[in-house]
């Protein structure tokens, strides 16, 4: 669209009395524009007849943007039923909505959300031409509730000053901000279901290309200050960043307890417009920065947005990253504490710069500083996210461990009971199950104990067992490893090699894919 626009009113009625008039009193309020975007603004527009469409049609093909504005119900009617809709961008009369003197319940990154009655909120955008996020964001909400995500979905789009507005329906809310502010005998209870919300959200798959990859905007932004990170420093920070494994799961991008509310009895989540794809660690880094970050050195900022002390914003940080986490070790909450404040704290330098310039420079020298410290001693951003407790029967997570092997075999056998498995192929398939869980045992996690998924699947016609092991280790395809020579005298045999081989002859398929920073292996048995 072109970057210069003319708004031109329209009133009354256009007619076949008044048409040429009209068309001539336009062109002349266009003349020595030059190329333009052109608007005509039907809000004082009562009535339009054929020669006054024939105006409009005329206009469109010298003005290929042309839109038509604060159109009312029986003046669109007519454009629709001609067809003029399908041509050019006639957009309807918005009903005019006041938020002066509402309570704000909600505020995210692109708006604040105000109560206007005791059932209904307006989202007010701080983009005056807002009818393109709006659209897009009563998309994506839409998205993630058929996906099982609880939020609410706008009805109405609304005038509010001199831009627009989302209408929701949530009875008697009050965001997670406000309970945390006035009931802190609430503050267990806001923990446990603020980050079991998050849980669902990251338990999302998302269909591939329905929402943006947020990996790709945060990179955008470390290239952007990579520079003005001593020391060699932002070179390592941008090809970390790369490196965070590529997770088609939902992700908010701006869940703090502004945007979890409380309606009625149901949790529900707000301010959709930012949902993306990828790691955990994108939504942590705008969690640190709305609790800590951005207040760092100014304490006040927090209070002020969240409404409580940064006393207890951090305390709700540390508390939610170790319910997410399922730990109370203090050195793994550090770990990813540290992990996400580099990431946090480049953010915060470009986002200082972009909006602040100049004014800024004493805070991002101390961020700075802070991020140069961490990134000595940090090598990966990526960490073990833990999986949300499966109800299926048939899935097991443990331990990685060699310990662990006869609990895994145990379940696997416990699965094959409930089939008419020969004995015979019932031992093979323990053979199989142990050479590839012992292997993820061994050689999965290099520093640290992970956690692996077994899931058995059984059919009785034909029966046959599938048996997937999953889990968040070093990515490796066993299935690459070359058999080794099986006709080979035993002085010249390589040690080792064999399970996988007896592996691959056992069982009559295996599949081997890395996905969602995970390795997955399947392997189908017919019996």
């Amino acid at each position: 669209m072109n970057s210069n626009t003319v708004n031109i009113k329209l009133s009354g009625r256009i007619d076949s009395g008044n048409a040429p008039e009209t068309e001539q009193n336009i062109l002349a309020q266009l003349a020595g524009k030059g190329e333009c975007a052109l608007v005509l603004d039907a809000e004082e527009l009562e009535y339009i007849s054929s020669a006054g469409l024939r105006v409009i049609l005329r206009l469109k093909k010298a003005y290929p943007d042309l839109r038509v504005i604060n159109v009312n119900a029986e003046v669109y009617d007519i454009f629709d039923m001609t067809g003029f809709t399908e041509m050019l961008t006639v957009e309807k009369a918005y009903r005019v909505v006041s938020v002066e003197g509402c309570e704000v319940i909600g505020e995210g990154a692109n708006g604040k959300v105000y109560r206007i009655d005791k059932d209904n909120v307006v989202k007010t955008y701080k983009n005056a031409d807002a009818l393109a996020e709006i659209q897009h964001e009563r998309e994506v909400a839409k998205l993630a509730l058929i996906l099982g995500v609880p939020t609410a979905i706008s009805y109405d789009v609304v005038r509010v000053g001199d831009s627009y507005g989302s209408v929701f329906e949530l009875l008697n809310s009050r965001s997670f901000s406000k309970i945390l502010a006035r009931e802190p005998e609430r503050y267990e209870w806001c923990v446990k279901e603020y980050v079991k919300m998050l849980k669902k959200i990251h338990s999302v798959e998302v269909p591939a290309g329905k929402l943006p990859l947020i990996k790709q905007k945060i990179q955008k932004g470390i290239e952007r200050v990579k520079d003005a990170i001593p020391e060699g420093l932002g070179a390592k920070l941008v090809d970390m960043v790369k490196a965070i494994p590529d997770i088609d799961r939902m992700i908010h991008g701006d869940f703090h307890t502004k945007n979890i509310v409380l309606a009625g009895d149901e949790v529900l989540v707000i301010d959709m417009d930012t949902l993306s794809v990828g790691h955990p660690i994108f939504d942590f880094m705008r969690m640190y920065n709305a609790y800590i970050g951005y207040g760092e050195y100014e304490p006040e900022i927090i209070l002020n947005f969240m409404g409580y002390g940064m006393d207890v914003s951090k305390k709700f940080w540390h508390d939610s990253l170790a319910e997410y986490l399922n730990t109370s070790d203090e050195e793994k909450i550090k770990e990813v504490d540290e992990k996400t404040r580099c990431v946090s704290y480049a953010y915060l330098i470009d986002w200082s710069i972009r909006h602040k310039g100049d004014a800024d420079k004493a805070t991002r020298a101390l961020w700075t500083e802070r991020l140069v410290e961490l990134l000595k001693r940090t090598d990966t951003l990526d960490f073990e996210i833990p999986e949300t407790p499966s109800s299926d029967p048939n899935e097991l997570d443990i331990e990685a461990s060699t310990e662990n092997l006869q609990k895994v075999i145990d379940f696997v056998n416990s699965r094959l009971d409930a089939t008419h498995c020969p004995p015979k192929t019932k031992t093979q398939i323990e053979i199989a199950v142990e050479e590839i869980y012992v292997n993820i045992a061994h050689y999965a996690y290099t520093l640290n104990k992970g956690r692996a998924k077994i899931k058995v699947e059984t059919t009785n016609d034909p029966s046959s067992v599938c048996i997937t092991f999953t889990d968040r280790g070093i990515p490796y395809d066993p299935l690459k490893k070359e058999d080794p020579d099986i006709t080979l005298p035993a002085d010249k045999r390589e040690i080792g090699g064999l399970g996988i081989f007896m592996t691959k002859k056992i069982m009559d398929g295996l599949h081997y894919e890395y996905k969602n920073g995970q390795n997955i292996l399947t392997m189908k048995k017919v019996f």
